[in-house]
């Protein structure tokens, strides 16, 4: 394995690592949430849920199948989407999400993180595919 292999191997043990913590996370608070009081917040609890399962299957597709497989691309850009869309929903219309969500407010309460992490995540995936698709020839030429 060259070096730069290692380090790309590196990175994607990084990603899974929080990704995985997220999972663990997200999770946790979802199932809270939804058994301690769903009548309360249920749009946002709901959502709670859905950033959980994502980053499960994210979690799970990193793992299983690479940087590379067409479903860890699909489901990066499901979180992005869902991040995007909660963020701008609990932002413009707040009487939805009486309760946090890990996606509402950009992922405010984690720090952005949830907003930074999908971004991360597609640059690094879409890099890897982009390398793969280039051929050793070309990226010997493109150095």
């Amino acid at each position: 394995m060259t070096e730069t292999a290692a380090r790309s191997r590196g990175f994607e043990v990084v990603l899974i690592i929080v990704y995985g913590i997220f999972a663990l996370s997200a999770t946790a608070r979802s199932l809270v949430q939804i058994l301690r009081d769903f009548s309360f917040a249920p749009v946002a609890y709901v959502f709670s849920l859905l950033a959980a399962l994502t980053y499960i299957a994210v979690t799970a597709v990193l793992v299983r199948r690479g940087r590379r497989s067409p479903l860890a691309l699909a489901l990066c850009l499901i979180e992005l989407v869902g991040v995007l869309v909660v963020g701008m929903l609990s932002v413009f219309d707040a009487a939805l999400f009486t309760d946090d969500t890990v996606w509402s407010g950009f992922g405010e309460g984690y720090g952005y993180v949830p907003l930074l992490l999908p971004v991360v995540a597609l640059t690094y995936i879409l890099r890897a595919r982009w390398k793969h698709h280039q051929g050793p020839r070309d990226r010997a030429s493109s150095r």
